[in-house]
């Protein structure tokens, strides 16, 4: 009976951590890591090998750079300034309490909108093209950490 109890932590977890990918106040990684320590605690740490946390630790560095780099890229190439790449962050990070479940797409694009409106006074055009790459870069960047959580489940399930 402990042994499903555990199981159903572990997954819960992980289901967690994907959730975690298209919704940004849920840390995936850290739920996906917490996973593996439940693991560890219900079962045991033996199978969780110096190389398996060295190569899980690469992927959590990985994901947080892909998760920063995406943003960022996204926003400058529809010409968006750091103003537009912070105005994203921050709408990506408040647009879901302000306006649940479409605030998780809504608040990056007029996070970065404001921001260039505000900051850069470029114009209305542009500082909507910067919010359309922001859209893009966080769509993309969830696309990424999807495919790189999915590697790390895959590597624990080897390990296990």
């Amino acid at each position: 009976m402990i042994e499903i109890i555990g199981w159903i932590i572990i997954i819960a977890c992980f289901i967690v951590a994907y959730i975690g990918t298209f919704y940004p106040i849920i840390p995936s990684v850290v739920f996906m890591v917490i996973g593996y320590i439940v693991y560890g605690l219900f079962f045991s740490f033996t199978e969780l090998t110096w190389l398996f946390w060295l190569i899980q630790l690469l992927f959590v560095v990985l994901l947080f750079g892909a998760d920063m780099a995406a943003n960022a890229f996204g926003v400058k190439k529809f010409g968006g300034t750091k103003a537009g790449v912070w105005g994203s962050t921050i709408g990506l990070i408040f647009g879901p309490f302000i306006i649940p479940v479409a605030g998780i797409l809504i608040g990056p694009f007029l996070g970065a909108v404001l921001a260039e409106l505000i900051v850069t006074r470029e114009g209305i055009k542009q500082a909507i093209k910067s919010g359309f790459g922001s859209l893009i870069g966080f769509l993309t960047s969830s696309v990424v950490k999807i495919i790189i959580l999915t590697v790390m489940l895959v590597v624990f399930i080897i390990f296990v």
